[in-house]
């Protein structure tokens, strides 16, 4: 017999929910997604569980007699669990972080070493991956944390109260180009002439707020070039190929070396929130320590 943990998981929060759609959303999965997943606990006890003709649902016999085994393993393997995290706290937890590309390579270096600088001397894993698949990944359980800039309108698509979050600092996006052989900008946004543009791929969050922008102040654009990351883009940027938007921490030795220019005034920067994410169901203690810690002004803004 081939049963998978999450299948009981999922048994458990229909018996406490009697509802498919309010246990769905409490596994974070989807509907159809999780009536699959009863049915494959089903096909492999080879037993009905649930009454599907009845609002709200109700378990058959053999479902609440099984419900009786599924709390007991679920609860168990809970309590192992807590139990390893205890031992592993003792000789030093493991923070598995997921962060946005250019997060992960412009804000999370110097901020996890004003961390240990401040006395917080944890071990941390860096996933570097898109939001997407950073959220997916939280709530899986894939990761503890995740870096991501505030997007106001999505907000992550994430309950409050089950992934709470931290702002943590600011920065913006910069409009840069390369410079000519006198060090004067090759492209300028102002001078109402189209401009080549370096532009993220769709979907990407920081590609939806250049976006915006651009469609508010009219710019005169053809897209030369296209990716999802923001490293990639002032690379192109540093060959003279067009204009990026990028955020400022990722393009501060170019800027300061003369290689790349801010080619538009501030009404042609981009505001970001750099806000930090966890699960409220976890209970790992590295977790909960690093949240206090930041809540009590440890590795703030420098």
């Amino acid at each position: 017999m081939n049963l998978e943990t999450k299948w009981l998981e999922d048994f458990v929060a229909l018996a406490n929910t009697r509802s498919f759609s309010q246990a769905a959303e409490r596994r974070f999965v989807t509907q159809p997604a999780f009536s699959r997943r009863i049915r494959s606990l089903e096909a492999a006890l080879g037993l009905t569980l649930v009454n599907r003709s009845r609002t709200p649902v109700e378990l058959t016999e053999s479902g609440q007699l099984f419900l009786v085994t599924a709390r007991s393993m679920v609860d168990q393997l809970g309590e192992v669990v807590r139990h390893l995290h205890h031992l592993e706290g003792q000789q030093g937890e493991v923070l598995q972080f997921a962060a946005a590309h250019s997060l992960a390579l412009g804000f999370f270096p110097q901020w996890i070493s004003r961390l240990r600088a401040d006395g917080l001397n944890i071990a941390s894993r860096l996933i570097a991956t898109n939001v997407g698949e950073a959220v997916h990944s939280l709530r899986e359980g894939g990761c503890d944390l995740i870096l991501a800039f505030y997007d106001p309108d999505a907000a992550l698509q994430m309950d409050p109260e089950i992934f709470p979050s931290m702002h943590l600092g600011r920065t913006e996006m910069l409009p840069v180009c390369a410079v000519d052989a006198s060090g004067k900008p090759l492209y300028e946004l102002d001078s109402g002439q189209s401009v080549p543009l370096l532009a993220y791929s769709a979907g990407a969050f920081l590609g939806r707020s250049v976006n915006i922008l651009l469609r508010q102040r009219a710019l005169r654009s053809t897209t030369v070039y296209e990716t999802a990351m923001a490293d990639s883009l002032k690379s192109m940027a540093l060959q003279g190929m067009g204009v990026a938007w990028v955020p400022r921490f990722s393009a501060q030795a170019e800027l300061a070396r003369g290689d790349l220019v801010v080619c538009g005034g501030s009404q042609w920067h981009v505001p970001l929130e750099i806000r930090l994410y966890r699960c409220a169901l976890v209970r790992k203690a590295s977790v909960r320590l690093l949240w206090r810690k930041l809540e009590g002004g440890v590795g703030g803004e420098s």
